[in-house]
């Protein structure tokens, strides 16, 4: 609901505040008095493109704010918290567009800023604005199949059906990038099998480079190690005359501490060389000259030094190498597998999805035929005798089930149906619309409504009849209509007057006795007199007694 306008330097209006009740709102006022500015005040709001010609001359900028509620729109209000731009127990929302003098323009949302887009994107789940050729909404058939799924009571099993059909999109989405990856995957897996073999084939061990690099440095100098053992042997054995001399020395019968020390030190020494002596002739049985063996052991390592070239690592990660080569192998298995496994499921979700949107399919033909006689009920009462609604079924798997929705039309029967932005004229399309919208209102979530003269081109009879169907409309949903039907106008919850005064437009509610002298003028035009009045006090007794 729109509760508050505020238009500063917008066309000829310096500045207005105006203050907005539910229910149905009448806006009247003589030709050229600028009741097109408040449409076009609120088309600004809402998106629509700027121009700087719209800028109140001697003014650097038009700044248009409203203020809304969004009680009766759940899905808007979720989406602004999910977006950050209202709080989760908030229902007030506040739109503003500034446009500069040079044509720039910015928007925002509660202080926030936001592109043009998502401006508009909010504007139209606020306020649908009808003109003489804006039916925008009503044309769109996502909205037309809503307003039979409203009137239908199927907007639970309408998310069913969608949620279904998201999940299967999901899960096709899934088998789709599994299938690519498997495709591109078969020449990498018949390399990986190949580099398997190898490794399989060179069966590495952990440590094992270590261990041959040492077995290949000793075999490749075991005849120089050998020589060099048997010159250290020869001289350890030669030490009897050191020997003889710490026996000597140790017969000395002196106590003297530095004697001691030195025998102690000799015996310590001549031990030592014979534990290392021992441990030279260990060694020495370990070192073999073994062309054989060393033959093998370098050819052993060349295989090593190869693959890690081969590879492109460094030979002590082959081992690691191996293992990350055969979990990758591993991994495209298990996407074949996955693969199976969510096929089977992706038909499962189908099944489920056609088996939800069967029964919305079903439900929605059933209620076609009475929703297209309740609304034609209203056409033929708003003055357009041979006019009737039909709906067309057109077959396509989506979101929303198993067909598109249309709203075909007909003013003449003597000419097929056709979609209603091509078939009625501007002023029949505006009251078809209305038809569509009173039958709709009492299931569906309607926006702010508002009708630049819906009235046009009937008057007496059918006049009064738009009237009672906008005030019966206005029980589910805001509606302004400007009008110059006096029948319309009285039917108004309230009324506003808009008039100029010089270079400037005022728009004001009217007062009981305001709204007397201002239906009279519709009536009588500048000629007011007591008849004239009288009839206006009547068309408003009717209104309230209606």
């Amino acid at each position: 609901m729109l509760k508050q306008l505020t238009i500063q330097n917008y066309v000829l209006v310096e500045h207005l505040d105006i203050d907005f009740s539910d229910g149905l709102t009448t806006i009247t006022g003589e030709s050229g008095a600028g009741k097109s500015i408040l449409l076009g005040a609120l088309s600004l709001l809402l998106g629509e493109r700027a121009r700087s010609d719209t800028v109140r001359p001697g003014a650097n900028k038009a700044d248009i704010s409203a203020e809304f509620t969004l009680s009766s729109n759940a899905l808007l209000q979720q989406k602004l918290v999910d977006d950050e731009l209202i709080e989760a127990d908030t229902q007030d929302c506040l739109l503003r567009r500034v446009i500069s003098a040079e044509g720039r323009s910015r928007a925002f949302i509660n202080g926030v800023p936001v592109t043009l887009n998502y401006l508009k994107e909010v504007g139209d789940a606020l306020v649908e604005i009808q003109g003489q050729n804006e039916h925008q909404r009503l044309t769109d058939r996502s909205v037309q199949r809503a307003l039979l799924d409203d009137y239908a009571k199927q907007g639970g099993q309408s998310e069913k059906v969608a949620a279904c059909y998201q999940t299967w999109q999901r899960t096709e989405q899934r088998i789709n990038e599994l299938r690519e990856q498997v495709a591109t995957q078969d020449d990498r897996r018949e390399l990986l099998n190949y580099q398997l073999q190898e490794f399989d084939a060179a069966s590495l061990q952990n440590g094992e480079l270590e261990d041959l690099e040492r077995e290949q440095k000793r075999l490749a100098q075991a005849q120089d190690i050998l020589l060099t053992l048997n010159q250290a042997h020869a001289e350890l054995e030669a030490l009897d005359h050191l020997r003889s001399t710490a026996r000597s020395i140790a017969e000395i019968d002196d106590q003297h501490p530095q004697l001691q020390s030195s025998q102690d030190t000799l015996l310590s020494a001549l031990s030592l060389l014979d534990d290392a002596s021992r441990d030279l002739r260990h060694y020495q049985d370990q070192v073999v000259i073994d062309p054989q063996a060393l033959q093998d052991t370098e050819a052993r390592l060349q295989l090593i030094y190869d693959l890690a070239r081969k590879h492109r690592v460094q030979p002590e990660q082959l081992v690691e190498h191996a293992q990350s080569l055969a979990a990758e192998l591993d991994n495209m298995s298990s996407a074949s597998n996955d693969l199976a496994e969510l096929e089977a499921v992706q038909e499962q979700q189908h099944e489920a999805f056609l088996q939800e949107a069967q029964k919305l399919s079903k439900a929605r033909r059933k209620h076609a035929k009475p929703f297209c006689s309740a609304v034609d009920k209203y056409i033929h009462a708003l003055g357009i005798s041979q006019g009737a609604l039909s709906l067309v079924f057109h077959e396509q798997q989506n979101e929303h089930g198993l067909e598109q929705v249309e709203l075909h039309v007909t003013t003449n029967e003597k000419f097929a149906p056709g979609p209603l932005g091509r078939i009625a004229s501007g002023g029949e399309q505006t009251r078809i619309g209305l038809a569509i919208q009173i039958v709709a209102a009492a299931n569906s979530a309607l926006p702010c409504l508002v009708l630049d003269e819906a009235d046009v081109g009937v008057g007496g009879t059918t006049a009064d009849t738009v009237g009672r169907i906008l005030r019966d409309l206005a029980a589910h949903t805001q509606v302004l209509c400007v009008t110059h039907a006096p029948q319309v106008a009285a039917l108004g919850h309230s009324h506003m007057r808009v008039s100029k005064d010089g270079d400037h437009t005022n728009i004001e509610p009217l007062s009981d006795k305001d709204r007397i002298e201002e239906l009279a003028r519709m009536l009588a035009g500048a000629d007011v007199n007591t008849k004239a009045r009288t009839y206006a006090k009547e068309l408003l007794s009717q209104a309230t007694a209606g």
